[in-house]
């Protein structure tokens, strides 16, 4: 029995001495940390005085970017997913020009036709806009769709042909959905809540429009290149001088500027519906109308770069045609959002809302941010109920349950009821486009928010 006494002795003391030497160690180890930290201060001091004014000025400028307004649309623009959004339409814009075409032309097939002048013109058009998917002339096949084959639609007219452009229409009319719902995301506006048919028809009256203004365009087109040669030929100028060609350019400029500006004008307010003052509708499209005539010049450059790759070079046209359209539905989400920002910076909504519906959204607001007090007061104690011990825990368990107690009250209060909508041509008041981490099932309300205009649903 002694013989166990002195080992256990003997054991607890060796146990002690390693308490001992280890308590040594971590002390020598503390005073080595802040001596190396003290060190490392020294060091740094001079490094640190010399980064000071770099680094302050670099903060100055990115100051002064981040207040630049390009930036502020940029960044409202890719906030809202605008590159995927581009993409998106893009895609969905190169089936639809092919049915619009197809479309367009089998109606109007026999009419210009017989109208060879609007026809040429109608042509010299879209080949502006995009070049080579037309022959520009009868007799050679330079382009995607050759012009024999645009005249015979017309004469092939038949019910097979108003079967397949019932299809058409619908791929053609698709485009307009997308867009809608892009163009409401850059103002962080919800999706489009009306009826669904009702959409399509809105999307198939503007379709028609858009073809029609096209038309009449093609024809005022015709109308003034006469009048100006026989003005020319009355007044003995030539037609091919520097000047008659410079002012025939810049006239052609200008109304391409005007076209663009009333598409774009449309596009914001009527098939997007949302509420936009019209003292905002100058700058934002007149810059897109400008970078859309801009594109169109240098779109020749885009399609001839893609025939340059060999890999690219049997399908130039279509890679070219997809570039050009990634880059004209980025024009018109960036416009979007160019005013958009304009109107955030006024404080002006881009949503049409009624008593009622301000009634509902700050009743909404309210009770939102009462669950959230109740969410972060719950948290709250429970964190606290964790970190304490003794007398102090029952306590902090009675605070938990109260809190708990609290947060289901609120949950079991009745939510604000939404008003009823008066009457579908007004703008559809949109919900709260902030809504808390609860009602967003564990997503945050920025994701929410962003999520809240997303394309996507039936086409």
């Amino acid at each position: 029995m002694p013989r166990h006494a002195d080992a256990d002795t003997e054991a607890q003391a060796s146990v002690s001495a390693r308490d001992i030497e280890l308590d040594k160690l971590k002390v020598h180890a503390e005073h080595d940390r802040e001596e190396l930290t003290d060190r490392l201060e020294v060091l740094a001091d001079p490094l640190r005085d010399r980064l000071r004014k770099p680094v302050t000025t670099v903060n100055g400028w990115w100051k002064w970017v981040s207040g630049l307004k390009p930036y502020r649309v940029w960044n409202q623009f890719s906030h809202n997913d605008g590159n995927l959004r581009t993409a998106g339409m893009s895609y969905q814009s190169l089936f639809a020009v092919f049915a619009a075409i197809w479309v367009g032309f089998s109606i109007a097939g026999i009419w210009l036709t017989s109208n060879p002048n609007v026809m040429n013109a109608l042509v010299g058009l879209i080949d502006e806009a995009i070049p080579g998917l037309i022959s520009t002339s009868a007799t050679t096949n330079n382009g995607v769709i050759s012009q024999q084959t645009l005249t015979g639609l017309g004469t092939a007219f038949g019910w097979t042909s108003i079967i397949a452009a019932i299809g058409l229409i619908w791929t053609a009319i698709a485009w307009l959905y997308y867009t809608r719902q892009a163009v409401r995301a850059m103002f962080s506006l919800a999706r489009d809540e009306r009826n669904y048919a009702l959409q399509k028809i809105t999307d198939l009256a503007l379709a028609i429009a858009f073809g029609v203004v096209l038309i009449i365009s093609a024809i005022v087109t015709v109308i003034t290149t006469e009048a100006m040669n026989n003005f020319l030929d009355y007044v003995g100028i030539e037609s091919n001088s520097f000047w008659v060609n410079f002012f025939g350019r810049t006239v052609g400029f200008a109304v391409a500027i005007a076209l663009n500006y009333l598409v774009l004008t449309a596009m914001y307010r009527v098939l997007s519906r949302v509420v936009i003052p019209w003292r905002y509708l100058v700058a934002g499209p007149l810059l897109g109308s400008a970078a859309l005539v801009g594109l169109s010049a240098l779109s020749g450059l885009l399609i001839g770069g893609a025939s340059k790759n060999p890999l690219l070079a049997t399908f130039a046209v279509f890679v070219g045609m997809l570039l050009l359209f990634n880059w004209i539905c980025r024009v018109i989400l960036l416009a979007a959002a160019w005013i958009a920002v304009s109107m955030f910076d006024h404080g002006v909504e881009p949503r049409k809302r009624t008593p009622e519906q301000i009634s509902y959204e700050k009743a909404l607001a309210e009770y939102r941010a009462r669950l959230l007090v109740a969410q972060t007061a719950v948290e709250d104690a429970e964190r606290h109920a964790a970190s304490v011990r003794g007398l102090a825990k029952w306590f902090a368990n009675r605070q938990v349950r109260d809190a708990h107690t609290e947060l289901e009250r609120i949950e079991n209060e009745p939510r604000p009821v939404p008003p009823k909508k008066q009457s579908w041509w007004l703008a559809t008041p949109g919900p709260d486009p902030s809504p808390t981490t609860a009602q967003t099932g564990g997503r945050s309300a920025k994701a929410a928010k962003r999520s809240a205009g997303r394309v996507g649903g039936a086409d």
